[in-house]
Formats: structure tokens, sequence, C-alpha cells
């Protein structure tokens, strides 16, 4: 069932086939109640025919008015019949939208049926024959329907109020409703009589009796109590004697009258106590200088509790500092004890507030024992005031509460008090927190020197952990406090009176929430609603009272208490149930005036039972007015928001229910305003001439004029020397007494206008021309004496009296303004004008409160701004424009931020400004999302990640919205992207590793690069990790192996703005006859050969191994940066990408564009193309970023390249270049993406051929001359190399546990060079080369006579014990010998 509607369509719910036509209100809850536009008796034989409910279609069968359905105010529902008068629409779909929740609760409710009402009159004719037809549309609907149904019956009943009009207040009956009690915990004075307070209302008057610890309180047994007159209230007077005490108990009121019963709270009376303090001696209280101290007050128990405070024995009160201070519990807490506190003593005093009187305890004194008996005073303010006395310090510890941690139990709304008081020398700091979150700084204060921490109206967000922090230079402690926070009954939904038409339906709500959770009991008349009277029109559903078909009999008072271990709530509700016509409350015939274009409100308030539809007639005709220039109240007001001539006339209110109808009517005359169209001018007149200022007045020639004129604003006193006349006032020898500012005042009894002139008079003497050159020049003074007259709804003339130039012309006048609710006290510039005029026409926004201000100008500078004017306000008006620069990005992974700039006040154009926030996902036919928004930000929860919408943003105040808002494209949160797809790793040879992925399946985001990290790996040791960056577009990456010996450890993944995604791991191909590791990894990294796809990709290790010369006495490092830069274009078709930077195309022979490169850079790029057109020809580069911004650059043929520098850093762009001339002719579309903020963009030169073959040919020559080298050696002589062992490395052998080998002649003789290992020792240097553990090469060293010394690896001399003995033969080492 529909709830709201747009305004001039009818809702219409359908339920079982049945259409229910709801009134056309606008939306829920704001406005007036729409009227029907068809007569009442049409509306009455409706509701009182036997005719089945398909009268919504064709009211009662033959009604040919085809227009009532947008005005008809009655809910019909037919199953199997049900007609509901719901006249107050308004009202009770309030109702109905706050209980929308409740279909669950009232599920178990499965019928809503009341019987019709009984035929008024004989069926009409054609009736009969579509009886039928209803019959066949009523079926069994389910169980939710009749939920549904229910809810609708029962929230479009709008219970009536009954107006405070004394004559309907003495007519009608009403049953008894409590309107004064005395407080739950009533606590008394002694000293006086009891008063305990109860009165109520009620039609007839209602009786009162009260029960006192729930029983019958016979008041005429007691002669001390009395009750009031009228009234319920109790006096117990203790003038003749007699104990308060005794009259202690909890009491209850009822008022009572024919119609019900009443009931005030129980009432618990205590007398107020305050008991003597018990005598006792004290003894010295003797302590150490330093140590804590406290001092116990333990006060009688009072009702209520006493105040406590300390003072000494003479009256004096105690000083408190952060050192000494007053617990709550009363006592006073010594955090270190001083010499100068045993110069007084300390007493404990009690006041109760009843009996106004203070009690003293006896006073303590104190012995302090020290080891500096002399209380040198200038110590007190020493920076270490504890050392100089000798006093050892300590750290912190508590004296309340005691131990680490505590619990405190609160009750909702109540204040939380937390308290910390530690000792310790020096004196200790307290801090407060709370775990998990701030303290909650609206509410929270520090009290007792930081030692209380108060909550005030603790609610349950407040409940959880918090601590204390006592700490000084010697240390720190805590104390945790757990805070739990109970409720007593609060009320969510309160039962109110409930005041019905015979026949109607409704319901009593008692819905009430705490901790625990309160059990709701209902009564009637002050008895459990199980032992009263069954009533079938009553039914219970939880803390809901369904009332159905209501009678007069039905009226009776419902108390509902809900109640939980903290407390309770008891509320009273009568079901009245009243049969009135519809009847006028005001005066009739009442005449009102108006002056024209003003805005007026026509009242007429009524009353009736049923609840009356109400309308209003112009002059007599048939048309209702609302809409447009009128608006009609909830309450019966007419509102024309602009008068006009032709809205005089007489208007009918007319009120009608089914009992009848009321009408009045008002009489309303449009006047002419009062205008001053010639207003006094400001003069300047020598002393004794005469002076006329001019006050001619246009007004209604119905309406009294009276014209009036103030001096300095005050009452001009007109005098003999002044005549004044309707249109003019007239001065007769001026003095210097006359001068200052006059206004004039013309006014009716409906408006006024007023204008005001500054008379300035001069002394009779001459001034010499001759000297005005000479005179010094100056700044003018400030302009004065503002006014603002011909005031408009967007418009207002300023006038103003020049001050002097000082002797340089006024150029120009700065009109400036200030408005009080955006800016206050902050101004603008307005406008400008030549400084030949003093008054001029301000253009002004509507609904500003405008004040302005004058600053003239001359060629020396600026005058001080004037004196502000009167302030005027503007009609509003709805907005005209939207707020700009309005965003949607995202903050989280499931969210987007919406932001725009605020409107100022300038351009909201009328009250409550707020904003319409409109989004949807893009191309997507989602329906849009709305939310009013007061701020300028606004956040879209529970977004998926990184997805597009569509986001609006139209500016409202309360006379409407603004235009219809442009939309922008915002983008929800990124997130970490997946994992890279099919990461491959290939080795084509020993020396090189290609390394091939995909892009992530869920790139969650703008993805902004490639991370990769890889390690060179020998069994279990670990060369030094490599990380490199790449562009989003890169796939391909190939590495240079430093030895083929050790394999490769490969992580990669993808970065968003959000950070690194989920990793892919992946590891180099084994050796085909790998067995044991025989070599440890480089301690180099690998170098980087090249890598393909997009721009910029970056190796944080820039060197090659070293590479050892000839003469084992050095050591040549040759080091090449491998920092790569490449630019790539992409097709048409992302993510597809080019090693290169441009596309290759086959010029066609027509006209056209190809190989269009970017060269693109963090914030630029350069644009290069080729092209078949003639000289001089233009074209255009057109290109959109990845929030979908488009740009050009239009640029001539020969001005290649260009250079776009307006770009982002890591942002994807799409790229084509076209005819200026025919846009038709166009490159194809390319895809390139800069490099982020930290890519070296410059060129790698690693990368360029010629040093990539320089390389070669210095690789080959240094290969060539070891070759040669080796051979030479060889033929020096062979010596005998000692055996290896095939046994496992054990760490006993410092030289061969990272898989070195010791290579030496018969006499064990150490080599020469070394070199140091992964692990930072040193072992006997290796070669270069570890082609070995392929079995392909072998390991030597050339002796000190150049012979060659050389043994395999362990791996050959196993294959040698096997009985491979052509291994050696494998051996390029081999394989030079047997050539020499």
């Amino acid at each position: 069932m529909s709830l709201s509607s747009s305004t001039g369509v009818t809702s219409v719910c359908y339920f079982h086939r049945l259409a229910l036509v709801l009134p056309s209100t606008g939306e829920v809850g704001e406005g007036p109640i729409s009227s029907n536009s068809f007569s009442t008796e049409r509306r009455s034989q409706c509701l009182l025919s036997s005719c089945p409910p398909l009268w919504l279609q064709q009211c009662c069968c033959d009604d040919k008015d085809t227009s009532w359905p947008k005005l008809i105010d009655l809910c019909a529902i037919w199953d199997p019949g049900v007609f509901l008068h719901a006249a107050g629409w308004k009202r009770a779909s309030g109702t109905a939208r706050r209980r929308l929740n409740e279909a669950e609760t009232l599920s178990s409710v499965r019928e809503a049926q009341v019987e019709r009402l009984e035929a008024a009159r004989p069926r009409r004719p054609g009736c009969r024959e579509r009886g039928p037809v209803l019959r066949m549309a009523r079926q069994q609907p389910p169980p939710w329907v009749h939920t549904a149904i229910l809810l609708c019956l029962l929230s479009l009943t709008g219970a009536i109020e009954i107006p405070m009009d004394p004559s309907i207040q003495n007519e009608l009956s009403q049953p008894p409703t409590i309107t004064k009690q005395s407080v739950k915990d009533h606590i008394v004075d002694p000293r006086d009589n009891i008063l305990i307070e109860c009165e109520a209302k009620g039609n007839p008057a209602p009786s009162f009796h009260w029960t006192r610890n729930s029983r019958f309180f016979n008041i005429a047994k007691d002669p001390r109590v009395s009750m009031r007159r009228r009234s319920g209230t109790l006096v117990i007077d203790f003038r003749s004697g007699g104990r308060p005490e005794e009259y202690e108990g909890e009491y209850q009121c009822f008022a009572r009258n024919k119609f019900g019963t009443a009931l005030s709270n129980r009432i618990r009376l205590q007398v107020s106590k305050s008991p003597l303090w018990p005598k006792e001696n004290l003894d010295p209280v003797v302590v150490q200088e330093g140590a804590p101290l406290t001092l116990q007050c333990n006060p009688p128990p009072g009702l209520p509790s006493p105040v406590i405070f300390w003072m000494s024995s003479s009256m004096e009160p105690i000083t408190q500092d952060k050192r000494v201070s007053q617990g709550h519990n009363g006592d006073l807490y010594f955090s270190n004890v001083m010499l100068q506190d045993m110069q007084t003593d300390y007493s404990c005093n009690a006041r109760f507030h009843f009996t106004h009187t203070i009690q003293q305890k006896n006073a303590f004194t104190l012995k302090v024992l020290t080891n500096n008996p002399y209380n040198d005073s200038s110590l007190r303010n020493h920076p270490d005031m504890y050392s100089a006395r000798g006093v050892a310090e300590r750290t912190p510890s508590f004296m309340y509460p005691q131990g680490t941690a505590s619990s405190q139990m609160v009750l909702r709304g109540m204040d939380l008090l937390l308290e910390c008081i530690a000792s310790g020398v020096p004196t200790p700091d307290i801090a407060w927190y709370k775990k998990g979150g701030d303290l909650p700084s609206d509410k929270a204060k520090f009290e007792n020197f930081n030692k209380a921490l108060r909550i005030t109206n603790v609610s349950e967000e407040d409940s959880g952990e918090y601590f204390c922090l006592a700490s000084n230079k010697m240390g720190s402690i805590r104390h945790t406090i757990s805070v739990r926070v109970k409720a007593a009954p609060y009320w969510l939904d309160e039962p109110k009176n409930l005041i019905l038409a015979p026949g109607e339906d409704g319901r009593l709500v008692c819905r009430a929430n705490g901790n625990p959770k309160p059990t709701v009991q209902w009564m009637v008349n002050g008895e459990p609603l199980q032992s009263a009277p069954p009533n079938p029109n009553r039914e219970v559903a939880g803390d809901t009272i369904i009332f159905r078909d209501t009678q007069i009999s039905s009226r009776a008072v419902y108390q509902c208490n809900t109640s939980n271990e903290h407390g309770y709530l008891l509320a009273n509700a009568f079901v009245s149930v009243l049969d009135v016509p519809p009847r006028m409350l005001s005066p009739r015939n009442q005449l009102i005036r108006v002056i024209l274009y003003n805005r007026t409100r026509l009242d007429c308030p009524f009353f009736g039972s049923p609840i009356p539809t109400l309308r209003w007639f112009k002059n007599g005709q048939g048309s209702n007015l609302d809409g447009g220039n009128y608006h009609v109240y909830e309450n019966g007001s007419l509102e024309i928001k602009m008068i006009r001539k032709e809205d005089q006339g007489i208007y009918t209110c007319v009120a009608t229910n089914i009992l009848g109808k009321a009408e009045n009517q008002v009489r309303l005359e449009v006047k002419d305003p009062t205008r001053i169209y010639r207003m006094p001018e400001d003069q300047v007149a020598k002393r004794g001439t005469t002076v006329q200022l001019e006050c001619r007045v246009k007004h209604d020639p119905s309406l009294k004029l009276t014209v009036s004129w103030l001096k300095d604003d005050e009452p001009l006193y007109i005098g003999n020397r002044m005549k004044k006349e309707d249109d003019s006032l007239t001065i007769f020898g001026v003095a210097e007494r006359d001068q200052g500012s006059y206004t004039c005042i013309a006014s009716t009894e409906l408006d006024q206008d007023l204008a005001k002139a500054h008379l300035t008079v001069l002394a009779d003497q001459a001034t010499p021309t001759n000297r005005l050159a000479a005179l010094p020049k100056g700044r003018p003074d400030r302009p004065r004496d503002l006014e603002l007259t011909d005031l408009a709804e967007r418009s207002v003339r300023l006038t103003w009296i020049p001050g002097d130039d000082n002797n340089s012309p006024i150029t120009d006048y700065v009109v400036q303004f200030e408005e009080d609710q955006f800016q206050p006290g902050v101004w603008h510039d307005h406008s400008k004008f030549p400084g030949s005029v003093n008054s001029a026409v301000l253009q002004l926004s509507p609904y500003v409160n405008y004040q302005f201000r004058v600053i003239a100008v001359n060629e020396v500078g600026s005058s001080h701004p004037s004196l502000p004017s009167e302030r005027y306000r503007t009609s509003g008006a709805p907005p005209e424009s939207n707020p700009a620069d309005v965003k949607g990005e995202g903050t989280r992974k499931n969210n987007m931020e919406i932001t725009w700039t605020p409107m100022n006040a300038t351009s909201a154009f009328g009250p409550n400004l707020r904003y319409i926030v409109k989004w949807r996902r893009r191309e997507t036919r989602e329906t849009w999302n709305n939310v009013t928004v007061w701020g300028s930000r606004y956040v879209v929860g529970q977004t998926p990640v990184y997805v597009p919408y569509e986001i609006r943003v139209q500016a409202e105040n309360d006379f409407g919205k603004g235009p219809e808002p442009d939309t922008v494209i915002g983008y929800s949160g990124e997130d970490l992207p997946s994992a890279p797809r099919r990461f491959r790793v290939r080795q084509p040879n020993l020396e090189t590793i290609n390394l091939e992925w995909d892009h992530p399946e869920h790139p969650n985001g703008i993805l902004i690069g490639y991370t990769l990290k890889y390690v060179a790996f020998n069994g279990t040791k670990l060369g030094k990790q490599i990380v490199e960056n790449f562009s989003p577009n890169q796939t391909k990456f190939t590495v240079r192996r430093a030895d083929p010996v050790s394999r490769y450890r490969f992580t990669l993944s993808a970065r968003t703005q959000v950070g690194s995604g989920e990793a892919v791991t992946e590891e180099s191909p084994a050796p085909p006859n790998e067995a044991t590791p025989t070599a440890a990894p480089p301690t180099w990294p690998p170098t980087t050969v090249g890598a393909t796809g997009a721009p910029a990709a970056t190796t944080e290790a820039t060197t090659v191994p070293t590479i050892p010369s000839v003469a084992p006495t050095t050591v040549a490092t040759t080091t090449v940066a491998t920092t790569t830069t490449t630019a790539a274009a992409t097709t048409e078709r992302p993510p597809t990408t080019t090693s290169g930077t441009k596309m290759p195309e086959s010029a066609p022979d027509r006209q056209s564009i190809w190989n269009v490169t970017v060269l693109p850079n963090s914030k630029w790029a350069n644009i290069t193309w080729k092209h078949n057109f003639g000289p001089g020809t233009d074209f255009v580069v057109e290109y959109t970023d990845s929030n979908h911004t488009k740009k050009t650059v239009p640029v001539k043929a020969q001005a290649q390249p260009v250079q776009l520098t307006d770009l982002y850093p890591g942002m994807t762009y799409t790229l084509r270049v076209y005819s200026r001339d025919n846009e038709g002719i166009s490159s194809t579309v390319i895809t390139f993406m800069t490099s982020t903020a930290y890519t070296n963009n410059q060129a790698d030169i690693a990368t360029q051929g010629w040093f990539i073959g320089l390389m070669c040919a210095i690789a080959l020559l240094v290969l060539i001359l070891l070759i040669v080298c080796f051979i030479k050696r060889s033929r020096g002589g062979k010596y005998p190399v000692r055996e290896k062992k095939d046994v496992p490395l054990g760490p006993e052998d410092p030289k061969e546990e990272d898989g070195s080998f010791d290579y030496s002649d018969e006499d064990n003789k150490p080599l020469q060079g070394s070199q140091t290992s992964l692990d930072g020792t040193i072992k006997q240097q290796e070669s270069d080369d570890s082609l070995v553990d392929y079995g392909e090469g072998g390991e030597g060293q050339f002796n000190e006579d150049g012979s060659f010394i050389g043994q395999y690896t362990v791996k050959k001399d196993k294959e040698e014990t096997e009985g491979n003995e052509s291994s050696e033969a494998t051996s390029p080492v081999n394989a030079i010998y047997s050539l020499a």
C-alpha cells in the first residue's frame, strides 16, 4: 500500500483486487488535509448505502463525476466489508509510516473485520446487478494481507483533538485525566504539613479517593487528613500534634467519573531525616612527611544524603589542590603529607537540605614526623621541594579505588561519576581514557583536579571500560573501571487519549524500552484487564489494544504500567466516543483587509466528530481552493501567498462530516500600499534662510493617512518657525539647532512608509576661493545617514550623504553588504558607483537579511566605511542554481564520499537550505537513491569496489527546489587488486629468464603498476632481494642470470592507489641434471636485459657482477645502469601492448592520419603522427582521461611533436588525432598511461642498441683473452690435485659450509686470491663461471709458477666415482687442453 504520492496524483493501493483510493496530499506528514470535491449528501449516501465497494469506481453506482478521485479522502477496505472514514489522512499517514515495522508483530492478527453500516435507505437502482461482481472478487487472501489491511485500517484513523474553547469543553462528555500529581519519591520536611498533590479534569467533574500501601485509605477516619475542595490533593496537618513518620508509605490517587477511572503514580512518601553525629574522641593522627593519608568523614545517614565539606574548627575552609582534595564519598585525601599540613585541624561538616542544618564532626589534628623540622616557606616553590626537605620520591599508588580494576553500574539518563585518587611523591597527575574510543567530548568533564570524570546524561553508548592513569616522574600506574549502563523504563510510544466517532476503529499503543526489557501490564479503570468485563470490540496484541466498531459504551480509561527492576512508568489514556456535527469556532463574517502583494492567512477553526473535512470557496464558486497561490493548512487556515487585486472577495469555508456541515464566511479587501513618491532631499542651507522638505504620499483612499515627522529619530516639535502641511515641512529662519536628520513617516492602519533627509546649516561667513589649491589633500570622510527606500522583492534604493572630500574629489563609491545567516560580520562588495551620485538602486537576492555600508574613494585613498544601514530582508524563492564542484570519490573500499562546494547566502534564496543528493550505478536502469543533506558531504555505504556512479546534487529550500542538476560521474572506493593471472617463468637458455603475466582478473581500481620481487637461492642460501616496479601496461620482463647455478624465486603483485594486492610466487626451473647445490648464490643482482610493455620499469639494483682480471691482485668492476624507461601506445582494444612507442601502419592512398606515437611521462606526453595532407593543414589532438574528461589541443601540421602538459601521474588516457577541417578523417584511438610520480622517466642507456652491441663485443674479446691465457698457462706443467671425498659438507669445515672448495698443491698452500661469500666469511676465490653445476665446466686456479691446478665439482667427482670416465671430455677447459 502506497503511503505517499506525488502532488496531484492519486495514490492507489491494491489489496485483494480492490483499489483503495487515498488522498492526493503530496509528501507524507506535511501540508493540509485534502478535501472532497463531491457534496456531503453524496458522500453520506456512499457511506450509508448497501452498495458494494465498487462505488469506488463509480460512487453508488451512478456517480458521473470523474474528477472526485483526485481529492477523495475515504479509504474503503472490503474484506468481507469494511468502510473506514479517514478524513485525518495527513496526520494518520505519519502514524502509518512509523508503524510499518510492526507488521511482523501483528502478523498473528489474522482478520480485520468490522460489520458494514446498516443501510439507511433502499438500494438504488442498478446496484443489485453489481453485487455478484464483488462476490467473485472476494477470495480468501493470504495471512499477510490481513495484517497489511489491519495496519492500513489502524494507521489511517486519527484521534480527534478537542479544542480549548470553553463552550465545547463544557458541553462534551470526557473521562477523567490526571493533570497534576506529586513526584514518585516524595520527601517532606517533618516541620511542615504534608501535601500530596492529585488533580484531574473530566466532564462530569471526577471524584477522588486514595490507597495507602495498596489498601483503601479512609480519609474520614483521620482528623489530621483532609482533601482540598474540587481536588484530590491530601493535606496532613500536624499543628495539633502527631508524628509525620506515622504517615510514611506508598500512596496512589484515583479520579473517577461515570466514564472511567484514572490513576496517579504510586507516590512513596518519606520524611526527611538529619540524624546527629555520634560523639567520639579523636586522637592526633601521626604520619611521616611524604606519606599518604586519608581522613574519613563517615557522615550519619540522612534523607536525602547530606552535602559534605571540610573546614577547620575555626570555620576556615580547607584549601584543596591536586595534592589535598575531598573524594566523592566525603573523605579527605592527602596524596603526600607535608609539614605545613599540621598548621590547622580538619573537621568534616554535613549540610542537610530539608532541615537547613549543618552538623560538624570533631576535628582531626595532624602530627607530621619529618627529617627537616624547619618549615621554610621558601621551599614551597622550590623546583625540587621534596628532595630539599629530604622526602624520598616514590611511584604512584591508588588510594581510591583499591586494586587495578573495579566495576560500576549507572542508569541511563543519570550522571556517571568515576573517581581515581592516587598517592605518590611528587604528587601524581591523573589522566582519563576510554578503551576502544574517545571520551564523549560533549558530555564529559573533569572535576576535582582531574581526579574525577563526570559524564552527563549517560546513554548505552557510554558503556565500556575506562581507565585512569596516575603518573609522576618515578613511574605510572593505572586502574580500569568497567561501566555497565542499565535503564529504567522510558517511553518509545506513550499511549495518548483516543477520541473516536461511533463505528470508527482505533488503537492504544504502549511501547517502552529499558535494560532489562520492561514488562507491559494493561489495566482498565484501575483494574487488571484480565479481570475486566469482556468487550468483543477490544483486542490486546502485546503492547497494543485494538478497538473495532467503537460505540458510546466503549468509553473507559486505560492504564499502561511498564516496569523492570530499576523503576516503572504509568500512563493513563482514555477512549472517548463522540458524535458531534461540525461547528465553527471563529466569529462569523469577519472582515480582513490586507495590503497588495503581501501574504495573508484566513483562519477557519472548526470541530466535529467524525473529523470533518474542510473546503474553501471564493464568491460562491464550486471549485475548491488549494494549490497554486493558495495553501490550506490542516487546522483549516487558508494562506494566500501573494495578494493580488483579483483575490478580493468573499471566502467561504465549509466543514462536513457524516452528521452534517457548518460554514463560515470571511470578506477579504485588498488595499493599495502606502508609498512616498517624492521624498525629502538632503539640503545645505545658510543660517536665517527658509527650507522646505517635501514628502508627497500616495495611499489607498479608503484608509486614513497620517503624516508625521521625526528629527534625529525623535518626534519633531512643531514650533512657531515651522509649518507642517500634508505634503511638506517648512522651516523659517533656519538656525544651527535645526541641523540634523528629518524623517517623514506616512502611515495608515495597515502599513507605513518613511523617507529621510539631512539638513546641514552653514555659518554666515565667506570662504576664500584662491586658497583652495593650497589646501592639503586627504582621504574622504566616511559617508553618513544611509537610508533604504523603494523596498521591493529583488531591489532596494540606497541613499547616503557624502562626507567631506578633503580637497580631493570623490571618484567612486563602493557599496558593501553583510548578511547575518551564513557569514555574520563579514562584509562583501556589492557594487561600485561614480562619485557624482549619492543614491543607487541595488539588485538583491531572495531571502537575505541585508545590511549595507558605503566607502568613498578619491585619488588619495578610501574612506572609513560608513555606519551600517538598517537591515532589510528580501522574500524567499526557490534556488536558481545548484552547488558546484560535485565529486564522488571513495575513501574506503566499500563507500563513496559525495562532496560539493556549499552555496553562500546570496544563492540560498530561502530558509533551511539543504541538498537533495541522488546517486545510482552508471549504465544501469536502477532507480535513483536520494537523501536530503544539510552539510556539504554525504557518504554512500556498502558500495561495490570501484564502480562508476551517476551523481546529482540539487539545492532546495523551504520555497522549493532548484533547477535540475547536472549528472556527475563518481567512483566508489578502490581495494587491493587480485593476483596477476597466468604468471609464467621461462628459461630459454642459461643466461636469461623470461617472465610473462596477465592482468589481474579483478583490478578493484585504477591499476598503477606491478611490483616484482626476486631473490637468487642455492639450497638454503639466499642472495639479496631485488625489487622492480613496472607500469600497469607492462606484462613481460627479462632477467639476465648472474650465474647458471643459482635458481630464482619471483613474487609478483599488482598495485592500485590503495596498495599492493595479492601476490603470486613462482620459481625458475631447476637445471635438468641438478643433484646437490655446489655453489653459493651470488652476492650481486642479475642484469636486467629488457622489459616489454608499457613505460617506466624501475629496477632498484643497478650493477652486474664483478669480473676478475687476469692479474690476481686487481679487481675490475663494471657497473651498468639498468633503470629503463620505455613508452608504449596501445590500439583501440586495451590492454594489448607493444614493445615500441608507435603504431606502424601503412600509408593509405587517400588522405589519412597514421603512425600516432605517444611518449608519456608522469605529467606530460609528446605526440607525433604521420599524414598525407597538404601543407598548412590544422589538426586537433583529442584525449580523454579515465574520469571521462575530454580535452582537445589544436595544432599546426608542422608543429610536431605536440606536448600535452596537463596530465596526471598514473592515469590512463585515450587519444586520437583528426583533421580540424574534417573530423571524420581521424587516426585510430590509442590508449596510453602516464607513469606514477616516483617513476624515473629518463631514457635508459642499457636498452639502447649501440650500447648492447658494444657490451657484447667487449664480452667476446674478454672471453677470447681468457681462453688464450688458460692455454698458455696450462702448458707450464700439471700438479696433483688433492682428491675430494664425496661426503656431505659439515658445519665443522668453515671453508666448505657455503659450498666452496679448497684447491691446493701437495703442500696445501692456500691460494693468493679470495672473495667474500654470501654470509660474509672469507673463502677461496672461485671462478666467475658456475657452469660446473651442469657438468659443462670446471673450477681451477693457477699456481705461482703459472701451472693449472683444477678440480671438478662434487657432482663431477661423484660421476667419476660411478665410472663415468668420459665426463672429462665434456669440459670446455679439457677441450682446450686437447687443442693445446
